[in-house]
């Protein structure tokens, strides 16, 4: 009798090893088929439920996209395709959807093409529907032109007026939930920045961006950068300058152009948050906050945040998620992000997100949308592995 019980459970241990064996080999299949992009699935403040690339241009390049969830539940990505490389004249403001969560996304349909490279777009929904999508110009590929005989003759094609009239702010609306969009419209802002305008609980627009104290000059050069706060209150047409130049910490801002691409977020009591991409040694995020409305900031002080640029956004909690990009090998390339539980105070980069790993830094410019179950959408463009253009992707997560 103990005889057949001990080959009973001896049998038991070997089919446990078995099961074992063959669940340790079953995980194994499926993280190596897992793309290098992806993230671990459980992290102290996140879960990742899924990495993909969400538009692919072959053999073309896209960059620097913005998200949005409509009204009617589809989600709106736009973005800088159909280009050469991270500089060139090429440069079209596109657009996918998705109607299922982001699990699926529509081709990529062009919404604005100049005669010169159209890039960063912004997106956002005013409260009567109209969808509101910025985006900025550039001639710096024509420090180009000598390595490239296509960018000459193109460029050879453009009058000085024609080029000097399209340098600027533009925007097209749509109030068909995207399906038309209007002819392209100049806008008269003294800032840019990637991602465009928020809309604050008023109605308002309101966007913190960045200039050049000596204006745009071919490459976009000059003197220091300056930071600045305007509004407006009728959907993008007008715009009031409320804080001409944002002051920083330590005079850091009067050692050149240290500050670029910024973003803002409101906090439940109408306190604004903005976030600063810094170019000082440390490459740390830089962080401003104004009590009054966007008229007067606090110094922008470094943040724990190691990235550029940032896209802040505010959870149904209270907890504020500013997504970043990494450029720099040490301490990894990627996509990341941190949470405040404080409204600001302190972000916990302790305990970082990561959300795509990369090989390289071509990368960069995530913004993040809440979906309908609270869960976050952050679109970011990439290089899915080496030897391929960067195209559209997204990271769909939650918060611990």
């Amino acid at each position: 009798m103990n005889g057949k019980c001990g080959l009973n459970r001896n049998l038991v241990d070997v089919s446990r090893m078995a099961l074992a064996a063959m669940l340790l080999a079953c995980a194994a299949a499926v993280s190596a088929a897992e793309p290098a992009y992806w993230p671990p699935r459980q992290q102290a403040r996140a879960e990742i439920v899924w990495v993909k690339e969400i538009c692919v241009e072959t053999n073309r390049y896209i960059g620097w996209p913005t998200v949005c969830r409509l009204s009617n539940g589809d989600i709106m990505a736009v973005f800088s395709g159909d280009r050469d490389s991270h500089v060139c004249p090429w440069g079209k403001v596109q657009m996918v959807r998705s109607s299922d969560g982001g699990e699926s996304w529509s081709a990529p349909v062009t919404i604005a093409n100049g005669p010169i490279d159209d890039r960063d777009a912004g997106i956002v929904q005013l409260p009567d529907g109209e969808i509101f999508v910025t985006y900025f110009t550039s001639v710096a590929y024509r420090g180009l032109l000598a390595q490239h005989p296509d960018y000459a003759r193109h460029d050879g094609k453009i009058s000085d007026e024609v080029r000097l009239a399209a340098l600027g702010n533009w925007a097209v609306r749509s109030m068909d939930n995207g399906k038309t969009w209007s002819k392209p419209e100049k806008l008269p802002m003294k800032g840019q920045t990637p991602h465009g305008p928020i809309l604050l609980k008023d109605g308002s627009l309101f966007q913190i961006g960045r200039s050049f104290t000596q204006g745009i000059n071919g490459a976009q050069s000059g003197g220091r950068t300056v930071v600045s706060a305007e509004r407006s209150t009728d959907g993008g047409r007008t715009w009031e300058m409320l804080c001409p130049d944002i002051p920083d910490t330590n005079g850091e801002n009067s050692k050149g152009q240290m500050f670029h691409e910024p973003h803002a977020v409101e906090l439940a009591d109408g306190t604004l948050v903005g976030m600063v991409r810094y170019h000082g040694p440390d490459n740390c995020l830089r962080q401003t906050i104004s009590k009054d409305g966007g008229r007067t900031w606090s110094p922008m002080t470094k943040t724990t945040m190691l990235g550029l640029p940032p896209h802040l956004i505010r959870l149904a909690d209270g907890k504020l998620v500013c997504v970043y990009g990494r450029r720099f090998k040490d301490p990894g390339f990627g996509e990341f992000a941190a949470i405040s539980d404080d409204n600001g105070k302190t972000w916990d980069t302790d305990n970082e997100i990561s959300l795509a790993p990369s090989h390289n830094g071509d990368l960069g410019y995530p913004a993040s949308c809440l979906l309908q179950n609270g869960d976050i959408l952050t679109v970011f463009y990439q290089q899915p592995a080496p030897g391929r253009k960067p195209c559209l992707m997204a990271t769909r997560w939650r918060v611990k």
